[in-house]
């Protein structure tokens, strides 16, 4: 099933909590990825502007007070619509999204957990391979 499809069907009469659904699935997805690439935007101004460690975390700390509950919101949402929507998980893409989901979740706990003692590349690194990653989701959920 094609993504435009699956966001039709969920939009048919009668089918308003396949909608409610996927309305959250996207709206959370869009929160963790599109809240990387404005989160590493705003890092790298405030490290050239000289920002201290203090203010980096706690930017970081504000992101993850999102971010975590958006994820959260789109793993549910995204298991309980594909059930609904009959979309087949084992497929390439199906397998692909989901492994691609617990990798940008172990990046990102690896990331929170060692953020303090990492070096500035490590640190830039992770969050390199997390969008990566995320990006990487939203393209296998095009596929599906």
């Amino acid at each position: 099933m094609s993504p435009v499809h699956s966001h039709i069907k969920a939009s048919e009469p009668g089918n308003a909590l396949t909608a409610a659904l996927q309305f959250l699935h996207l709206t959370a997805a869009a929160v963790w990825v599109g809240g990387l690439v404005v989160l590493g935007s705003i890092a790298a101004g405030l490290r050239r502007a000289g920002a201290t460690p203090d203010v980096m975390r706690a930017m970081a700390r504000s992101y993850g007070r999102v971010a975590w509950p958006a994820m959260v919101v789109a793993v549910i949402t995204g298991l309980w619509s594909a059930d609904r929507l009959s979309t087949d998980l084992a497929s390439g893409a199906g397998l692909a999204k989901l492994s691609l989901v617990a990798a940008a979740t172990a990046l990102a706990g690896l990331h929170q957990a060692t953020a303090r003692r990492s070096s500035p590349a490590v640190r830039g690194a992770l969050q390199a391979g997390i969008l990566a990653v995320s990006l990487g989701i939203v393209a296998a959920a095009v596929a599906l």
